[in-house]
């Protein structure tokens, strides 16, 4: 009978602790809850924060590029030019090649090069590693290296596959009328016009034939 006794004791006076101990540990279990949700709420707005900067730092760079350029098939070359604070400045100049047949480009075959309507320059929309392209010209010479280092892909309505570029085999032809309707530089000339001032989204304006300067252009 004590020996019964013992063990109801026993049982009675651990029940509170169990039950201090599911209390414990639901609360417990519900402050390290509340502190892991804290912690991925601080993360994701961490994580906001840091996306937002880099996107603001991404808008920045690409807002500060101030280059243009000017493709003149009267002269023969590509001027680069800065346009900030209301100046418009010269920065550099590459001889060029144009398309063999004078004229704009009315449709695809025929040696032409595209001009930009007036206010409405082209853009590049790629710069692509162009330094295993080949081409055939259908001169004897076969399927050859042609572009240089770097396509400048062109957005020029109405027509495709129009670009600045490189002339790998057919330096001679720079400066002059070869093309069969890119605008071709110099080997050196195109890394140099991609590596410190080219950029996707960059205004391309081609003069029409015979097109003089325009009124911010200067010899």
């Amino acid at each position: 009978m004590k020996k019964y006794l013992f063990i109801l004791l026993a049982m009675a006076l651990m029940v509170p602790a169990v039950s201090a101990q599911k209390s414990f540990t639901r609360k417990n279990g519900k402050a390290s809850q509340k502190v892991e949700q804290k912690a991925a709420i601080t993360t994701a707005t961490k994580g906001k924060k840091k996306t937002k900067k880099v996107a603001s730092a991404t808008t920045a760079k690409v807002a500060t590029k101030p280059y243009f350029i000017v493709i003149s098939k009267k002269a023969l070359n590509l001027r680069v030019y800065k346009a900030e604070n209301g100046d418009t400045t010269l920065v550099q100049q590459f001889d060029a090649c144009l398309s063999k047949n004078l004229g704009n480009k009315q449709r695809k075959g025929d040696m032409r090069t595209p001009e930009s309507p007036a206010g409405k320059p082209f853009k590049i929309t790629q710069i692509q590693d162009a330094s295993t392209w080949r081409h055939d010209f259908n001169d004897g010479r076969g399927n050859i290296k042609a572009y240089g280092h770097w396509f400048l892909r062109l957005l020029t309505p109405g027509h495709s596959g129009i670009g600045i570029h490189g002339s790998t085999n057919n330096e001679s032809s720079v400066p002059g009328r070869a093309s069969e309707g890119c605008i071709r530089l110099r080997d050196a000339d195109i890394i140099t016009l991609k590596e410190k001032y080219a950029y996707v989204g960059m205004p391309v304006i081609i003069k029409a034939e015979g097109q003089g300067l325009l009124p911010f252009e200067t010899e």
